[in-house]
């Protein structure tokens, strides 16, 4: 019953940040309902630098105690936010043919943006052809943690380099609530999408440790 709660809650904050972002939010007087793509863009896009963050965590507990726990939890944030990334890249082509007048420019922040995406791609593929899961979590770890350092330049792109990306752009009130809202409720739902994978991947574990022959 308490997680039947937790769940519905969930769903009704979800629920409420697209309805939002969809109807409560003012339309913006330059580029109209496709600015509407900012409150999903900026909420995915938060989501895919904190999970980058959140597998180099993991990896490093890991390092430390050695417990596949941590590697279930690294594996749980690194496919979310490989696709929280992907969506990011999306959402922001779709934006910027908008604003831009084009699909695509190689504008630091979207070339970071990028370079982080890729950099998740490679670090699935590499763990998904290494079957010994303690040498598979060492060198996702090591990986992760080296490939932290492209998430601060991905935040500090616009302010360290010129590019057509805004830094801050100006938003009423009506919609920085919009942007707050959105936010908090697609990263509860990460959390919560998380812990399922992560739940899921232990009880993977526990299956192939039980059906693995006892020797001698």
């Amino acid at each position: 019953m308490r997680r039947l709660l937790v769940e519905l809650c969930i769903a009704g904050l979800l629920a409420a940040a697209i309805l939002a972002a969809c109807l409560v939010a003012p339309t913006e007087s330059t580029m109209g309902h496709a600015q509407r793509i900012v409150y999903v863009h900026v909420s995915v896009a938060w989501l895919g630098l904190v999970a980058f963050l959140a597998m180099a965590g993991s990896g490093l507990a890991y390092l430390a105690r050695r417990d596949l726990k941590w590697d279930h939890w690294f594996q749980a944030t690194a496919e979310l936010g490989w696709l929280c990334c992907g969506l990011t890249l999306v959402t922001g082509s779709l934006w910027a043919h908008e604003a831009w007048g084009t699909w695509w420019e190689w504008d630091p922040r979207l070339t970071s943006a990028f370079i982080l995406w890729a950099m998740y791609s490679g670090l699935l593929m590499v763990r998904g052809g290494i079957e010994d899961p303690h040498r598979r979590a060492r060198i996702g770890a090591v990986l992760a943690i080296l490939g932290a350092v492209d998430v601060p330049l991905v935040i500090m792109a616009t302010r360290w380099f010129r590019g057509l990306h805004p830094v801050a752009p100006e938003m009423a009130p009506g919609m920085r609530i919009t942007l707050l809202i959105s936010v908090a409720g697609f990263t509860v739902f990460f959390v919560w999408l998380a812990g399922r994978r992560r739940d899921q991947l232990g009880l993977e574990n526990l299956t192939a440790e039980l059906q693995r022959p006892v020797e001698g």
